[in-house]
């Protein structure tokens, strides 16, 4: 008799384990609160690393594996740190990998979701809010949803975002809470015209902006010219800019603390806060502001920054968790998705290892816990440097950046 794993949300975490699951020929479903594929889907693009890479490779069928590279978009590699004024800090060099899972990719949060879903249209059920769950008499455990509808499985995956229903039940103390960062993102369309508006090193790679309290920007191109849709992923599926992944654009992202954005923020709409953002960094390089200026507002959206709170160990049982619903982090290190694919691939080898079930998840929460509250750490650190309010603090980090782009080893060490 085989185990019916049931997996809460159908994001990129969820979906990854889905496609190995079933790959290996478990018995698994997704039961996934959306009505349809296209629900709430987000438009920027990802940075998927080697973890995620790796992930990807080992959980997708070959088939998958090879759409995904093959509509994956061109960002460059070598990360960037620049002033405000556009002045190069350091330069932090990349060489590409031999093998694609051990590389970096730039690819759209929408392509990825169609590369995620491909073979899944008997695995995902739509239109799933989950609510609860009770545990049954016979170590089962019965999921309930706000259709009214109830189902069982042997195991329960959590993989239901930073506001997961199943951690409210299973670790209520488990939170995630406001850093009171706030950033506003958007997209600057990249067409051989807008190249010659902007400096080169803007369009060749990822980049953080350093200005000198306060603030942050991040900005980082994602090029998909000439490449073809495979079987329909990369095709684009719904109207607006936003949803558009077909067309080649910078992602930028303007990031402060606590009264630097108006108190009305969040009721602004797409173009308020594009303009709102363009007079907040008026004395910053022209390029930087002719970005914003020239972005679709319908590109332009609010995102408030949360973290989970690391927590202490918890017993093993037959629910587990993956991705934001437990190791929720700010996006300012750019590794949350990555960390919820590897999740799904540490988690889809302990499913398929051939231990016992609660003691194949114990042996990934050992895992998942330390690099995952790690990885929330590290990207609040991140966070609180990237809006720092300290001048004192910046110029210390500006020196640095510059010392290290003239000693090649001190930047090897740094950033290696």
């Amino acid at each position: 008799m085989r185990d019916d794993i049931a997996i809460i949300g159908g994001g990129i975490g969820g979906l990854c384990l889905a496609q190995g699951l079933r790959k290996a020929g478990k018995n698994v479903t997704v039961y996934e609160r959306d009505r349809t594929p296209g629900d709430r889907v987000q438009g920027y693009r990802v940075h998927i690393d080697p973890n995620g890479a790796r992930a990807l490779h080992d959980c997708l069928p070959p088939e998958l594996w090879r759409a995904f590279l093959a509509t994956t978009g061109r960002g460059g590699q070598d990360f960037g740190f620049l002033t405000e004024q556009l002045g190069l800090l350091t330069l932090i060099e990349t060489p590409p990998a031999a093998d694609p899972a051990d590389d970096h990719h730039s690819v759209s949060r929408i392509t990825l979701r169609q590369v995620l879903l491909s073979g899944l249209e008997d695995v995902v059920r739509y239109g799933k809010t989950f609510e609860r769950y009770e545990r049954l008499p016979d170590g089962r455990t019965e999921l309930f949803f706000a259709d009214g509808s109830t189902a069982r499985a042997d195991v329960v995956i959590a993989a239901d975002g930073g506001n997961s229903r199943v951690r409210a039940q299973y670790l209520p103390h488990a939170l995630r809470v406001d850093t009171g960062i706030t950033t506003v993102a958007g997209k600057f369309p990249l067409t051989e015209e807008t190249r010659r508006l902007i400096a080169p090193r803007l369009s060749d790679g990822p980049n953080s902006i350093i200005p000198p309290k306060g603030m942050g920007m991040f900005v980082a191109p994602h090029d998909v010219a000439g490449l073809a849709p495979v079987d329909g992923i990369g095709v684009t599926e719904q109207d607006g800019a936003l949803m558009d992944n077909t067309s080649a654009y910078i992602l930028w992202a303007v990031g402060a603390g606590q009264g630097r954005f108006p108190r009305d923020v969040a009721e602004m709409s797409g173009e308020r806060l594009r303009d709102t953002v363009e007079r907040m960094i008026g004395s910053w390089h022209p390029d930087l502001r002719r970005m914003v200026a020239m972005s679709d507002p319908d590109t332009v959206s609010l995102l408030p920054i949360r973290t989970s709170i690391p927590i202490d160990p918890w017993p093993a049982s037959t629910i587990t968790l993956l991705g934001d619903a437990i190791h929720s982090m700010t996006p300012m290190r750019g590794i949350g998705a990555n960390t919820a694919l590897r999740d799904a691939r540490l988690l889809f080898q302990a499913l398929t290892s051939g231990r016992e079930t609660v003691e194949a998840i114990a042996w990934y929460e050992n895992q998942m816990r330390e690099y995952g509250f790690a990885a929330v750490r590290d990207s609040l650190n991140a966070a609180r440097q990237f809006v720092g309010e300290s001048v004192l603090g910046r110029l210390g980090f500006k020196t640095f950046l510059r010392t290290a782009q003239r000693f090649p080893r001190l930047k090897e060490k740094a950033f290696s």
